[in-house]
């Protein structure tokens, strides 16, 4: 079970715009931060939880190639076993 995020610090926005390098990386580290406007919360800064990188566009170049019959019209048994058939 995930552990619940408990608010470490509210932060006025003009000091979040000021320090929000600082706030990035404490939210990093697993802190939860909430921005006030007027003393009232507006948002929560928190980590991420997925942080993989991104997908890098052409990577998989020659990596696989498509037939010829790609687009060729299927076998009946395939066909038969899509339609519900054996």
């Amino acid at each position: 079970m995930p552990c619940k995020r408990v608010v470490r610090e509210t932060v006025s926005l003009y000091e979040a715009k000021t320090n929000l390098s600082r706030l990035v990386e404490r939210a990093a580290a697993g802190e939860e931060i909430v921005i006030a406007k007027s003393g009232r919360p507006r948002a929560r800064l928190v980590p991420l939880e997925d942080t993989r990188g991104l997908r890098v566009a052409g990577k998989g170049k020659g990596g696989w190639r498509v037939r010829r019959d790609f687009d060729a019209p299927l076998p009946d048994d395939v066909i038969s076993g899509f339609q519900g058939g054996r």
